[in-house]
């Protein structure tokens, strides 16, 4: 076997390519733009199948160097953080809290549902973590993070292949499933988002003022250090939470500082042009969250779902299919049966079964062809980054004692 190690460069151009390649794709398949799949997951998949392909015919394993997709996910994140203000949110407080409640059942039922598939497939006791929450709704990070303790606990040699696969699985069914249930709930219930052009993910607000509407080399510049120093702080908070074993997520944490910082500095300096909802910063996101789901894609190794068995792949049919249920007949109608419902739909599947990327990335989708839902963008990754993943913790502990 030879191994193929792609330093961090031409990782990332790959990844421009990739997405560049989903592109081109969906305008000339009319079904993926009709389902609402991402240009970077179209992409992303196809390169994988490369990657398979190149394992199985040619004995060669590609490794892609992920530096940058880790640095990009801080600053999609940072963004979102950067978007949200403290008035929306409290406004938006009643849906947070249904989201986040619906959030909390459903994790309980999908550990329900991977601990029955272990009792009736006879698998051992300690992958009903793996094939639960802790690979699909904390996804590939909460995995590796807990696969050692695991391991130790249940005596398992392959808790971190199963979760790994369970994971990566769990990413695949997100990003195809979150665009067409999204499509089949506005078809079926006629639901139209606003017409105005809004950027999908920087949430701009009417503003005349030149600087926030207009994207320059300034504007950009001005962005970019903001955001450096958001992550900067959220480097320096990350590590002093450790040192009282307080651990989230640096994405997390980022998030959190963002927040803080955008509810903050431009009321202690008023005058300071600050770039939330800019133009300047809706292009970061954009340009973050995308080329961060195509490494993610381009990078799974396909090659190791293989030797696991098809209960792997029934469990993940089976959690599947709860999920479509769950989000058509529970989150749709409990979030208000509207449009915004519809996209926040999409996103679950995120939530579910994929990561806050994913989620994102489904409801950019489809609100780049139906109109913007800028509350979606907000509820939605403060439940699916931050409260979902504490609770997540303290149930995953609670399955590995």
């Amino acid at each position: 076997m030879t191994t193929i190690q792609t330093p961090a460069l031409l990782s990332f151009t790959i990844a421009i390519l990739v997405f560049f390649a989903g592109a081109s794709i969906n305008r000339v398949v009319p079904v993926l733009r009709a389902f609402n799949i991402p240009e970077a997951v179209t992409g992303g998949l196809l390169a994988a199948l490369g990657t398979l392909a190149a394992y199985r015919f040619f004995d060669t394993e590609i490794a892609f160097a992920l530096e940058a997709r880790d640095m990009l996910l801080l600053y999609f994140f940072t963004g979102i953080g950067l978007n949200a203000k403290l008035d929306d949110l409290i406004s938006g407080g009643r849906p947070l809290i249904v989201l986040l409640g619906l959030t909390l059942v459903y994790l309980v039922i999908q550990n329900l549902i991977a601990a029955a598939s272990v009792s009736v497939l006879e698998l051992p006791e300690g992958l009903a973590v793996f094939l639960g929450s802790a690979s699909l709704i904390g996804g590939h990070g909460t995995t590796i993070a807990w696969a050692p303790l695991i391991s130790e606990r249940f005596n398992l040699s392959n808790a971190l292949e199963v979760g790994i696969a369970t994971a990566t699985l769990g990413l695949v069914m997100a990003s195809l499933v979150g665009g067409p249930i999204a499509r089949y709930l506005i078809t079926r219930f006629a639901l139209k988002g606003p017409q105005a052009e809004v950027d999908v993910i920087g949430l701009p607000e009417k503003d005349d003022r030149t600087a926030r509407n207009d994207v320059s080399h300034v504007s950009l510049l001005r962005t970019v250090l903001v955001l450096n120093v958001a992550i900067l702080i959220g480097y320096a908070v990350d590590e002093a939470m450790a040192e009282v074993a307080l651990k989230l997520p640096l994405f997390v944490v980022c998030l959190l500082v963002a927040i803080v910082m955008t509810n903050v500095v431009p009321r202690l300096f008023p005058r300071m042009i600050w770039p939330t909802r800019t133009r300047a910063l809706a292009l970061v996101s954009d340009l973050s969250l995308n080329v961060f789901l195509a490494m993610s894609l381009m990078s799974m190794q396909l090659w190791t779902l293989g030797g696991l068995g098809p209960a792997l792949v029934l469990v993940l049919a089976l959690q599947t299919l709860a999920a479509v249920a769950y989000i058509i007949f529970i989150v749709f109608p409990a979030m208000g049966k509207n449009y915004e419902a519809a996209v926040i739909s999409a996103g679950f599947t995120g939530i579910s079964l994929g990561a806050t990327p994913t989620a994102i990335a489904n409801m950019t989708a489809v609100t780049k062809t139906h109109g913007a839902a800028p509350r979606a963008f907000i509820i939605l990754p403060l439940v699916s980054a931050f409260f979902i993943d504490i609770a997540n913790a303290a149930v995953i502990g609670y399955l590995a004692r």
